[in-house]
């Protein structure tokens, strides 16, 4: 979903709003430098995997009640995606308590975050800025991706479009705005696409 190169996949990463996944665990695995934040991180491994389970059927009947909204070529079904889930939370789960001890998962927010200037060479931000226009105000998104920027030299944010598979209500305001603070901003086509025309990604360099 944001196209890193192998060359990218070997600098020094955060990962914003990163919640209960995979990629922390399995980049660590390789070598990589990778940083993730999330408040789910102030809970304990035990509080998490509670969550996870309670929510586990809500989020596939969502799915299903929404499966008109989503591409399903690599993932053939609710059930496959499911299992898919479940397997980055599990290896999310078994990582956590040691990613803690060495400071990869950290307890922290947008749109303040806890760390110096250009400490990171990428952010990324995966389904939430701009996935919740509707919860997030046009304020809360512009300060977040401006907070994004001070902390690394290129932001990637994907998707570009809010729950219901359209276009976010505040990206061109935001691409103006950037634009007018001489950020160099970007639409870029990825070859990701499970929510339907989620396949853009909005890069920023500074």
């Amino acid at each position: 979903m944001f196209s890193l190169s192998p060359t990218e996949l070997k600098e020094s990463i955060l990962g914003c709003s990163d919640g209960p996944a995979s990629f922390n665990s399995i980049l660590n695995k390789q070598n990589g430098s990778i940083v993730s934040v999330d408040p789910l991180y102030s809970h304990t491994t035990a509080q998490i995997k509670k969550r996870i389970d309670e929510t586990y059927e809500t989020v596939l009947e969502q799915t299903r009640k929404n499966h008109s909204e989503f591409v399903w070529n690599s993932i053939s079904s609710v059930e496959e995606l499911g299992k898919i889930r479940m397997a980055a939370m599990n290896e999310f789960i078994q990582d956590f308590e040691k990613g803690k001890k060495e400071k990869r998962y950290i307890n922290a927010s947008l749109p303040r975050l806890p760390f110096s200037d250009k400490e990171f060479n990428i952010a990324l931000c995966s389904h939430f800025l701009f996935l919740y226009s509707e919860q997030f105000t046009e304020k809360f998104h512009f300060e977040s991706i401006k907070e994004l920027c001070r902390v690394a030299k290129i932001v990637k944010i994907f998707p570009v479009l809010e729950l219901g598979s359209v276009k976010s209500r505040h990206l061109e305001t935001i691409i103006n705005k950037l634009e007018k603070e001489n950020y160099r901003v970007q639409l870029k086509k990825v070859a990701y696409e499970f929510q339907k025309g989620g396949n853009e990604l909005l890069e920023i360099n500074n």
